[in-house]
């Protein structure tokens, strides 16, 4: 044994020459980067006495990579050198595969089986838990904090992850007063975090008393980075100010499966009767709007994995949920990136590859990232793969020989190619909602956001926030409510529609039959108006609004809403993203609200209460 520690040793003299300071631990971690190829990494180490401090810190951070990998550090370097060289022989993922359209279930907002699957949904949801992956900062837009901390809109100031505890405890509530045992569980909330969001997510919770929820509710799961790789034969990468230091960058959302598989919680799930997990990302406004309804969609299909997924034009920049089929007869439902869906069917038989049908779209629907997946098939799966997804490698070569990088690359993972390793019996199915009342992510900076070729979606803080108070204005129009037609305005950049500026808390009206009964009679709104409910038993009747409202009231207090209301409301002025004298988090919008008049009742008694001329 000695003289084969003393081979591996070898091939690393700088190494061997300081074996005397590693632990047992270290010595066998050394061992497994030294049998992968790694002894560049030990080249410029010091002899013995210099440096040691630094050297036991490498074998720190060598111990961390090692213990958060499936399979460690080895099975990283081996991924890492198949995928390298099938990127450089150009070699297609999705050889010997044949795309078709999968099966799942369209649902159109409001008609009857959208309020039954709205309905089913409640029922399921008191047996879900709710994933949500938080890794990133929102650099991309143009504002230094965590992207859940930004404003998801600017009427009430309400950021995105007040929004989605305030849902998640709507759903909870609504779901306890149909259950037929009157029981009372807590939804799990899970926030996968990282470095960059981690201590920053707890903040902002515990500043705001988890933002109604009970702490024990909450947990964080905090993502490890991975290793750099420098070059085909996937040599780690070290860091350049420091020769004692692997480079290393975010692995990607896909490690939230191996984090919940370590976690323990899948188990403890299962022990308190859990039957869903939903996944979903951290910057869509309009995702609890689509959650019950899916939710109803994958119970009522008995769906093992579940992705939203919303209409998509052809060729359009967002990934198409597909079938693939192998000659072999191995089969799988999943999210193939629209720079890749249109050659697959080209090379398939279709000859004008990706085209919109006659439905004016394309016949594979538009991946939303949001996944519902039912946990014992999940756990069983995860059980099998240790909670490793399939990685790809995306690096930026010098040249066209495609022998060198122009800086490291490292393995990525998707949250949303879990189904890459499921078997043929598996039932993957998706659900497909309107774009306008599912999906509208906050990912690009303004000036990006203005660089999009009109028609296409911009996706940033300014049409997030307008397409909020869109849904809204058109949920309430389909509850009856004659919310006048919207204006186009160009702000930082972006033409948008501006709609009422429209908002309610969840516990007002989490699913369309909950509106439907709180609005009756002849209401209408102008489009110049601002209303904000904020209180759970407002009802709106007859009322007319031409300026600003805002109404906030306790549980116990029923509010009617109605009469005629008219003020000079609050008007919006244009600021230029660039002004660094405006709140990054307002100028990314490219619009702040001036309050110049508004009629705002508090509601602070239990009782019946009334707002009318």
């Amino acid at each position: 044994m000695a003289s084969s520690v003393s081979d591996i040793f070898s091939t690393a003299p700088a190494l061997q020459s300081n074996i005397g300071i590693l632990s047992p631990d270290q010595i066998e971690l050394a061992k497994i980067l030294l049998e992968n190829g790694q002894s560049h990494l030990f080249l410029h180490w010091s002899e013995p006495g210099v440096c040691d401090k630094e050297k036991l810190a490498f074998f720190d951070q060598i111990a961390r990579l090692n213990s958060s990998y499936p399979g460690g550090l080895a099975a990283y370097i081996k991924t890492a050198k198949e995928l390298l060289a099938d990127s450089k022989l150009g070699k297609n993922p999705y050889d010997g595969f044949s795309p078709s359209v999968p099966s799942g279930e369209n649902l159109t907002f409001g008609d009857d089986s959208f309020i039954e699957m709205e309905k089913r949904g409640v029922v399921e949801a008191r047996k879900a838990t709710f994933v949500l992956v938080a890794g990133g900062l929102g650099e991309r837009l143009g504002y230094n904090g965590i992207k859940v901390a930004l404003p998801r809109e600017t009427t009430t100031g309400t950021c995105f992850l007040q929004h989605y505890i305030e849902s998640i405890l709507a759903l909870q509530e609504a779901s306890h007063k149909v259950a037929s045992d009157g029981s009372q569980t807590d939804i799990p909330f899970i926030i996968m975090t990282s470095d960059d969001t981690h201590s920053r997510t707890q903040d902002l919770l515990e500043l705001n008393s988890y933002f109604g929820m009970k702490p024990t509710q909450v947990h964080l799961l905090k993502q490890e980075k991975v290793a750099c790789l420098d070059d085909n034969d996937a040599r780690l990468a070290l860091d350049s100010n420091n020769k004692y230091k692997i480079q290393t960058k975010p692995h990607g959302h896909g490690d939230v499966h191996s984090l919940l598989y370590t976690s323990g919680l899948l188990d403890k799930w299962l022990d308190a009767g859990l039957k869903w997990v939903l996944f979903f990302q951290d910057t869509n406004g309009l995702l609890f709007n689509a959650i019950p309804a899916s939710l109803g969609v994958s119970a009522t299909k008995q769906y093992h994995v579940n992705s939203l997924a919303v209409p998509r034009k052809a060729k359009e920049a967002i990934g198409g949920i597909t079938k693939l089929t192998h000659a072999d007869g191995r089969s799988m439902v999943i999210n193939v990136e629209y720079n890749q869906l249109d050659p697959l069917l080209r090379a398939s038989g279709f000859p004008d590859g990706d085209v919109n049908s006659e439905t004016g779209y394309s016949p594979f629907p538009g991946n939303i990232n949001q996944l519902i997946l039912e946990l014992g098939p999940y756990k069983e799966e995860l059980q099998k793969t240790g909670g490793a997804i399939k990685e790809f490698v995306n690096p930026k070569y010098k040249d066209s020989t495609k022998t060198s990088f122009k800086s490291s690359t490292r393995l990525e993972c998707m949250m949303q190619d879990y189904p890459k390793t499921l078997p043929p019996t598996a039932r993957v199915g998706f659900t497909v909602m309107d774009i306008w009342l599912a999906y509208a992510p906050v990912k690009n900076n303004p000036e990006d956001a203005a660089k999009v070729p009109k028609g296409n979606p911009y996706h940033s803080a300014t049409s997030g926030e307008m397409a909020i108070y869109r849904a809204n204005s058109r949920i309430l129009q389909k509850a009856g409510v004659k919310v006048e037609e919207p204006v186009k305005q160009v702000l930082n950049g972006q033409e948008v529609e501006v709609w009422s500026r429209i908002t309610w808390k969840p516990k007002w009206g989490m699913i369309f039959s909950d509106i439907k009964t709180k609005v009756s009679g002849n209401c209408e709104i102008s489009q110049r108006s601002t209303m904000a409910i904020k209180g759970r038993n407002v009802l709106v009747e007859n009322l007319s609004l031409d300026g600003a409202l805002i109404v906030d009231s306790i549980d116990d207090a029923e509010v009617k809403l109605g009469g005629s209301i008219k003020n000079n409301g609050w008007t919006m002025e244009t600021v230029d993203y660039k002004d660094t004298s405006v709140p990054e988090e307002i100028r990314i919008r490219g619009f702040r609200f001036n309050k110049v008049e508004q009629l705002e009742k508090k509601f602070t008694q239990p009782g019946k209460f009334s707002l009318e001329d």
